[in-house]
């Protein structure tokens, strides 16, 4: 299994810019962010000093979302809101060249909180994303959260998530298995790898209960990684957990 850090949930005591040297030294060569910025169009300088350190740290991203509105704040992506939908559509090309330059291939794409959403304004959206995503190579992936902590957020299951990437019809739309929020839902996320990790584009970890590091809670993670592996699935598997407690992050593989 290849393993990335996700600089937006782990390693947030210090500032965004010392973050891919921290997962550096912490012995990753791989990391993913969230939409890092306040705003769809950062600017130069910003963009640049980000960039800067990723290369400087000597990792690879390999993860990025679009622009997803104020996460922090509740708001859960922009493709399906009418009142997102323009602040969408202008980081797309901001996303997508930021990619590019640092080799990313997946670009993650939220559907964005009800009431409200509007489903054929989403599936526009992410052809958007998806033919601009082409041009540099890359993937963009489709999640599905649980609704016990997104209690508006419609896409909470694998087969919501792959009816939308069906309707979307471009090649380069894949889901992203967030095994987290899936296991959350009740999904056998044993059976879903088994069956479906071709249409995998990406994979996030962390355990249930609790959201905490792979081994900590319940899900059978060495049994996950065993059947990812038997499926063929290439991909990273993005570390997605919260690091709690004292001491510095540490990540053993289960």
């Amino acid at each position: 299994m290849k393993f990335d850090v996700n600089l937006s949930i782990l390693l947030t005591d210090l500032p965004l810019l010392e973050r891919p040297a921290a997962a550096a030294k912490a012995g990753f060569d791989a990391v993913e962010l969230w939409w890092p910025f306040p705003a769809p169009d950062p600017g130069a300088a910003d963009l640049a000093a980000l960039r800067q350190a990723i290369e400087d740290a000597g990792v690879r991203l390999v993860g990025l979302n679009f622009d997803a509105g104020d996460m922090a704040a509740g708001e859960r992506g922009l493709l399906a809101r009418p009142d997102g939908s323009d602040r969408f559509r202008a980081n797309i090309d901001v996303a997508v060249r930021f990619a590019g330059e640092l080799g990313c291939g997946v670009l993650n794409a939220l559907y964005g909180n009800g009431p409200g959403t509007d489903h054929a304004l989403a599936v526009d959206n992410l052809r958007r994303a998806a033919d601009a995503a082409a041009g540099i190579g890359a993937t963009v992936v489709v999640e599905a959260l649980n609704s016990h902590e997104n209690p508006h957020y419609p896409i909470t299951s694998s087969q919501a998530a792959f009816e939308l990437i069906d309707e979307v019809d471009r090649d380069n739309v894949a889901f992203l298995a967030d095994l987290y929020h899936l296991n959350r839902m009740g999904e056998d996320v044993l059976a879903l790898t088994d069956r479906h990790a071709a249409r995998f584009g990406h994979v996030q970890i962390a355990d249930d209960p609790g959201r905490g590091r792979p081994g900590s809670g319940r899900m059978p993670y060495a049994e996950i990684f065993a059947r990812l592996e038997a499926a063929g699935y290439h991909g990273h598997v993005g570390l997605e957990y919260r690091h709690e407690g004292p001491g510095a992050f540490d990540w053993r593989q289960t």
